[in-house]
């Protein structure tokens, strides 16, 4: 018996491949939610699968359905892993979630290990494959006798090439709140060419690098907040250049620091009377007064851009000035306020699809010889239920579960997969799934490419 807690987005791929498992794998899949409609849809009436409605702050019911289950899946926001976590302790269950392990998370592995229980973290897209994809490659290169020189990882979530319909090239496949935030939290800190580097929030934007990936055009990245943590987890103490970003397309990021510039993705005071506020007012307040000056063009104004530029259109598309469309949002945040007039513009068409593009760069040295391996994968969705997302961040999660179930997956404790016993077979198996990996041997560059 598998309980999978949280029935959401992310939950349909997981679900839907462990239903089609479970007569040759003798499984029956509890699906539990807050919404049992929810948890209904997901199942499909299917006859190894029972929908229940769980409040997973009943302490009562949410340890009565951990009790009855062999292992446990937790697909809830990370911060709500803990408990159940702590219930799969007491009732000595396996557990896999897709999120980063917590300080509170990995203050419970000596307690799994003398349990000899799984504790499965990090195990969806990002963190998961790419950890997955990553260790593979860097295993490979070790197992050579090659010494790392350098690592790069690139992943964002998009929309699929023949949907991409809008001036920005972007629209929300996931969360969309993480995108108006992120960066933010402090400087993003990475190492290139054996030296430390941080980009404060403000220029986050304008720091961005180019990718090409056969087939689908050129990309951007900018970094991510902290690349500096994954030396350790994946033995990279002595690189000379460690660095992750997040992908989208060019032009992007050079037009998203606008919102940056104009203080709109601000997510820590509340603007007044935000519910009554037009679009136009809310870009209005973050402007200087002027007796005759229209809004727009003190936009223009602030942000250096002439009405033939591009970024001028791109702010156009967006309906930014329309007086007439309301905020609608009491005691909101500029944040939310910007995530909002977004999704206007940004939500995905009932027929679009996403699509998530993965890119590592591997440089190495092998017999007094530098060279790169570089490593892409893509993956488009199917529909609005089974998107890219879904299914690269669900497989592998359902994946790791039927392994830990079989006995294929032994090491106990709080762990990310890292390990041959992990990676090596679902990365396998995903292939079947359409998520394939395709590495290039490259010249090394380096950052010093007038050295060779």
């Amino acid at each position: 018996s598998i309980l999978i807690i949280g029935a959401g987005r992310s939950a349909s791929s997981l679900i839907r491949y462990l239903l089609a498992k479970s007569e040759s794998e003798n499984l029956h899949l509890v699906v539990a939610d807050l919404s049992l409609a929810l948890a209904e849809k997901k199942t499909q009436k299917h006859p190894n699968a029972t929908p229940i409605a769980l409040n997973i702050f009943d302490t009562e019911e949410r340890k009565a359905a951990i009790e009855k289950a062999s292992i446990v899946i937790s697909m809830l926001p990370a911060h709500l892993h803990i408990e159940i976590a702590k219930d799969c302790l007491e009732f000595k269950k396996h557990l896999v979630t897709a999120s980063y392990i917590s300080d509170a998370m990995q203050a419970l592995d000596e307690e799994a290990k003398k349990n000899n229980l799984v504790f499965m973290n990090e195990i969806g897209l990002d963190p998961g494959i790419d950890h997955m994809s990553a260790m593979k490659v860097i295993d490979e290169i070790r197992a050579k006798g090659g010494k790392m020189l350098l690592f790069e990882s690139f992943c964002g979530g998009l929309v699929a090439p023949e949907f991409d319909n809008n001036l920005w090239n972007y629209k929300f496949t996931w969360a969309p709140r993480n995108v108006v935030l992120a960066g933010q939290g402090g400087a993003a800190k990475f190492i290139q060419e054996g030296t430390y580097k941080y980009i404060p929030y403000s220029a986050l934007f304008r720091r961005t690098e180019f990718l090409e990936v056969e087939g689908y055009g050129k990309f951007e990245a900018y970094s991510n907040r902290d690349s500096l943590k994954y030396k350790s987890v994946y033995g990279l103490d002595n690189v000379l250049t460690l660095y992750r970003g997040t992908i989208r397309r060019v032009g992007f990021s050079k037009a998203w620091n606008m919102f940056v510039q104009l203080g709109m993705t601000d997510d820590s005071y509340i603007m007044e009377d935000s519910e009554n506020m037009s679009y136009r007012q809310f870009v209005n307040s973050f402007l200087p007064y002027h007796p005759t000056d229209s809004a727009e063009i003190k936009t223009r104004l602030l942000l250096k851009i002439d009405q033939d530029d591009i970024m001028w259109d791109k702010l156009l598309e967006l309906d930014l000035f329309n007086p007439n469309k309301k905020v609608n949002l009491p005691n909101a945040t500029p944040a939310q306020i910007l995530e909002k007039i977004l999704s206007d513009s940004w939500s995905l068409e009932p027929d679009d699809k996403d699509m998530i593009v993965m890119y590592h760069k591997f440089g190495y040295e092998l017999n007094g010889e530098k060279k790169q391996i570089d490593s892409k994968m893509v993956c488009i969705g199917d529909d609005q239920t089974y998107t890219a997302m879904a299914k690269t961040v669900g497989l592998p999660v359902a994946m790791a579960t039927l392994l830990i179930l079989n006995g294929k997956i032994t090491t106990p404790g709080v762990q990310l997969p890292i390990k041959k016993e992990v990676y090596l077979p679902i990365l396998n198996e995903l292939e079947e799934y359409g998520v394939i990996f395709n590495e290039q041997k490259m010249p090394y560059f380096g950052y010093n490419p007038d050295l060779f």
